[in-house]
């Protein structure tokens, strides 16, 4: 593997244990990938600075309800400052656990900010916006039918 192949393989698997976490609704894993430092903000614009208090903040989530799943697109992997820094940006859509369809209401564009700690890619900022387009129904229901493409996750 070539070392543009190494940092993207990296950045994609951060990305998608990420999500597969979500999906088991592991929150001490899910906080585990981040920096120590590292932040989150949530679909609803929660805004969560450093591991223990990602891990606090995921675990209420997780234990009130069966949270829908993720099913997601890398966009785009690139390199920066010197390297040690990698930006991430994504799709995502959520499948209901129980449901046989994504729901478009909680489409998102993801973006993931990762840097080299000791040798492993740590996250840094994880965004999940969600992918309202405003009054162009035709953008939302493009990226419905790539995310259905991709079919329903399995909850782990």
């Amino acid at each position: 593997m070539n070392g543009l192949e190494d940092w993207t393989a990296s950045a994609r698997q951060v990305y998608f244990a990420l999500l597969d976490d979500w999906n088991r609704q592991d929150a001490q894993a899910m906080a585990a990938r981040f920096a120590e430092r590292g932040s989150i903000v949530g679909f609803d614009g929660s805004a969560v600075d450093g591991r223990t208090a990602i891990e606090a903040h995921l675990l209420p989530i997780f234990e009130q309800h069966p949270t829908p799943l993720f099913a997601a697109k890398v966009r785009e992997v690139r390199r920066m400052a010197g390297g040690q820094t990698l930006l991430l940006r994504g799709v995502a859509g959520m499948w209901p656990r129980d449901g046989t369809d994504l729901n478009p209401d909680l489409n998102a564009v993801q973006t993931m900010v990762l840097s080299l700690c000791d040798g492993v890619y740590r996250i840094e900022m994880f965004q999940n916006t969600p992918a309202a387009f405003h009054g162009r129904t035709d953008e939302r229901d493009r990226l419905s039918a790539e995310l259905r493409e991709l079919g329903r996750p399995v909850a782990k």
